[in-house]
C-alpha cells in the first residue's frame, strides 16, 4: 500500500512539473533541454550531471523528437513506464491543445507579429546560453575536448543536412574513443530502470514492425485513418535533427496529396512556433485541420509512437553501456561533440531568430542574468520575457 502511495505522489510530481515545463518551455528542442537542465539536474537533483549528459546523448542518436525523448527517458528514471509516459503527457499536452484550437481560430493569423513572441525567443536564448555554459564546464573540461566540440561546432555550422549531427557524434565518439580509451575517471552512477531488456526488446521490435506493416496495410484497406496513422508515423520515425526537420516532411506527405492546402499549412507552421512545447505538436494541428479533435489526437499519438518505442527500447541496453570501461572513452568524445552541436543550435536558429536589434540584446542579458545571478524559476523569466516583448513591440 505504501508502494502504491509512493508511486502515486511520484507520478503526481512528474506530472506537475512537467505540465509546467509544457507550458513555459518556449524556443525549439536545444531550448528544451536547457529547460530540463535546469528544472530535473541543478533544482531538483533528479539525475546527476554525467547521466543526464548520456541520455542527451542517447536521444540526439535516434530519430524522432530528441526533446521529448529525453523528458521521456527522466519519467522512465524517475517513475517507470507510467513516469515517462506522464511527463510526456505533461510536456505535450498544452500545446497539443492549443494547436488544435488554433487550427480552429488562428488560420490565415500572422502570429509572427505578435510582440510576446518576441520576447519568447529573446527568453529561449537566455535559457540555451545557462545551459551550455553549464554543460560545457562538465562536458569539456581540458583541451581534447574542447577541441572536439569545436570540431562539432565548425562542421554543423558550415555542413547542414539531415544527417550532420549523426556523422558528428559517430566522428566524436571514434576520436573519443581514439584519445580517452585509457582515461580513469570516476564510475559512472547506474541508473535504475524499472524496464526489463526482454520488455525492452519487444517495443524496438514494435518499433520496426510498425515501420513495415503501416504501409502494406495503407495500401490493402485504404482507410484514410490507416493513411493518417502511417503518414505521421514514418515521420516521427525516420527524422533526425527534430522537430525543424519534420515540418518540411509533413508538408510533402499532405499538401501535395489535397489533405490541406498550402496556406493552411503555414499558418499552422506559425501557430507552432508560437506555442511552447516540442515542434512535433503541429501534428495536432494538421490531424485537427483534417479530422477535427479526434484527428488531432490521432495524429499526435502516431507521430510520438516511434520515440516512446525508441527510448523505451533503449534505455535498458544504453545503461549497461555507458557504464562499461570500453565505452567510456567514446562517450567522453560523444558528450563533447553535442556541447558543440547545442553551440550550433544556439547560433542558428535561436540567436540569428531573435537577436535583430541592440534592444533584443540587452533583454537578453537582462533575462540571463535573471536566470544565473538572481536564480529566479523558469517560469518567471518566460512571463518577463513575453511581457518585455510585447511592451518592445509598442515603443
Amino acid at each position: 500500500m505504501n508502494n502504491d502511495k509512493g508511486l502515486f505522489k511520484t507520478l503526481l510530481e512528474i506530472l506537475m512539473i512537467s505540465t509546467r515545463l509544457g507550458f513555459t518551455s518556449f524556443g525549439g528542442p536545444v531550448a528544451h533541454l536547457g529547460y530540463f537542465h535546469e528544472e530535473y539536474i541543478r533544482r531538483r537533483r533528479w539525475m546527476d550531471e554525467k547521466a543526464y549528459a548520456d541520455l542527451v546523448a542517447l536521444c540526439q542518436f535516434l530519430p524522432g523528437p530528441a526533446s521529448s525523448q529525453v523528458g521521456i527517458g527522466i519519467g522512465v528514471i524517475r517513475g517507470g513506464i507510467l513516469g515517462g509516459f506522464v511527463s510526456f503527457l505533461g510536456f505535450t499536452l498544452p500545446s497539443v491543445a492549443a494547436l488544435i484550437i488554433f487550427a480552429i481560430i488562428l488560420q490565415g493569423m500572422d502570429v509572427s507579429d505578435l510582440g510576446w513572441i518576441r520576447g519568447l525567443k529573446i527568453v529561449a536564448v537566455a535559457v540555451v546560453a545557462h545551459a551550455i555554459l553549464g554543460m560545457a564546464q562538465k562536458l569539456t573540461p581540458d583541451l581534447s575536448r574542447k577541441a572536439i566540440a569545436l570540431l562539432a561546432l565548425v562542421i554543423t555550422l558550415l555542413w547542414q543536412t539531415t544527417y550532420t549531427q549523426v556523422g558528428v557524434i559517430l566522428l566524436s565518439a571514434i576520436i573519443g574513443f581514439i584519445i580517452f580509451r585509457n582515461h580513469k575517471d570516476e564510475a559512472a552512477s547506474s541508473i535504475k530502470l524499472a524496464i526489463s531488456k526482454s520488455f525492452a526488446t519487444v517495443c524496438l521490435v514494435l518499433f520496426f514492425s510498425l515501420l513495415i506493416l503501416l504501409p502494406l496495410l495503407r495500401e490493402a484497406t485504404s482507410i484514410q485513418w490507416i493513411a493518417m496513422f502511417d503518414s505521421f508515423y514514418r515521420s516521427g520515425a525516420l527524422v533526425f535533427g527534430g522537430g525543424h526537420v519534420v515540418l518540411p516532411l509533413l508538408e510533402q506527405e499532405f499538401v501535395p496529396s489535397g489533405w490541406l492546402s498550402e496556406e493552411a499549412f503555414l499558418a499552422g507552421y506559425g501557430a507552432t512556433q508560437a506555442v511552447p512545447g516540442p515542434l512535433f505538436t503541429f501534428a495536432a494541428y494538421l490531424g485537427a485541420v483534417m479530422n477535427g479533435w479526434t484527428g488531432g489526437l490521432l495524429a499526435t499519438a502516431a507521430i510520438f509512437l516511434p520515440a516512446f518505442l525508441l527510448i523505451l527500447g533503449t534505455l535498458p541496453f544504453w545503461d549497461g553501456l555507458r557504464r562499461n570501461p570500453k565505452i567510456k572513452g567514446a562517450l567522453m568524445g560523444v558528450n563533447a561533440g553535442v556541447v558543440g552541436i547545442l553551440i550550433s543550435a544556439f547560433y542558428d536558429p535561436i540567436w540569428t531568430s531573435s537577436i535583430l536589434a541592440p534592444i533584443d540584446f540587452a533583454f537578453a542579458a537582462v533575462l540571463f542574468s535573471m536566470l544565473v545571478f538572481w536564480k529566479l524559476p523558469p517560469w518567471i523569466v518566460v512571463v518577463t520575457g513575453a511581457a518585455g516583448g510585447a511592451l518592445m513591440t509598442l515603443l
